[in-house]
């Protein structure tokens, strides 16, 4: 009987030895990543999704989060139409996940072709909400305010130039507001990716944009590009000469989500994996630190919470699209 006991041992410690050399989970062990996780952005490198992945990445590399490494993958396209096709084409993949921007929502309502139904992906984290502000190069001395700005783009009409991040996105809503709100007939410019925007705006290829803080930052600490005003309900610590549009008696509050996306399918046991990991990575200090040095707002989704966000922003830009005329 002892004997027995003794080889069964034996058997089942072999057993367990074989599966970890093989690379296969053993029972009771939570699911984890077992090769790198490729995550996407929906923008072109140097904008403030992608500066936010690269953190992200890096927290997670730095502070041992995760057993494998977490690669960043720039797909730009279409106003993040590449990255969604992307994303929808790996149901069932655990190890792809994805950074969004507002287009997530827009895209989708504007390419109804692509097939793309948002509530179909996994909802992991949203991050951050991330802010606007209305921006003019500091040479402009002209330009002290928002009604020095009116008057300089009505006066240019349609060869003012606003440069931003795609077509029919978050920048254009922005323009298109103003535009209504102020009489004004700016040009749009489309650029892949806010970093692109910012430089265009600091080399003077453009008349203004509504960068994000953290893409606009290090022009603006230059002295190189100056806020004029924020898309905010209050105004932000960093900016704090820039009054928001609610101030000035426009009800024009907006904000781009900073979310964490899972593909459509993921296991439960994965979407549990990467919503208790980026739930660490929001609450390490690195990521507090960031937040507030960029002014992103906004406090952490998951889960349900995070799907009912989008069904509920999904509205709200349809709304928006339909009233600027970019869709039926």
């Amino acid at each position: 009987m002892l004997k027995t006991q003794h080889t069964l041992r034996k058997v089942v410690c072999a057993l367990g030895v074989s599966a970890i050399l093989a690379g296969m989970p053993v029972l009771g062990h939570a699911w984890e990543p077992q090769k790198p996780v490729e995550f996407v952005v929906m923008a072109g490198k140097g904008g403030g999704a992608d500066k936010a992945v690269r953190l992200l990445q890096s927290i997670i590399a730095s502070e041992n989060m995760a057993p494998v490494p977490f690669t960043p993958v720039n797909k730009p396209g279409g106003s993040g139409a590449e990255a969604l096709v992307h994303l929808n084409g790996k149901k069932g993949d655990n190890h792809t996940i994805m950074f969004t921007l507002n287009s997530f929502y827009t895209t989708p309502l504007r390419q109804p072709g692509l097939g793309v139904d948002i509530s179909t992906f996994t909802p992991i984290a949203r991050m951050a909400e991330d802010t606007f502000l209305l921006w003019v190069h500091s040479d402009r001395d002209d330009i002290k305010d928002v009604a020095d700005f009116v008057r300089a783009a009505r006066n240019k009409g349609s060869d003012w130039i606003m440069a931003g991040t795609g077509k029919n996105s978050e920048d254009n809503l922005l323009t298109d507001f103003l535009n209504t709100a102020y009489d004004l007939n700016m040009k749009y410019v489309p650029y892949k990716g806010g970093g692109k925007v910012a430089k265009e705006l600091a080399g003077k290829n453009a008349d203004s944009t509504v960068n994000n803080p953290s893409e606009q930052l290090g022009f603006y600490e230059a002295g190189t590009t100056k806020a004029l005003a924020a898309f905010t309900d209050d105004r932000l610590p960093l900016f704090p000469n820039a009054p928001t549009f609610k101030e000035m008696g426009y009800d024009m509050v907006y904000y781009m989500q900073r979310t964490v996306v899972g593909a459509p399918g993921m296991s439960k046991e994965a979407a549990d994996y990467y919503r208790d990991l980026f739930t660490r990575v929001f609450n390490s200090p690195k990521w507090q630190e960031y937040r507030t040095k960029k002014s992103l707002q906004g406090d952490l989704l998951t889960g349900d919470a995070l799907m009912a966000y989008w069904k509920r922003e999904r509205d709200v830009h349809e709304a928006m699209l339909k009233k600027m005329g970019a869709i039926k």
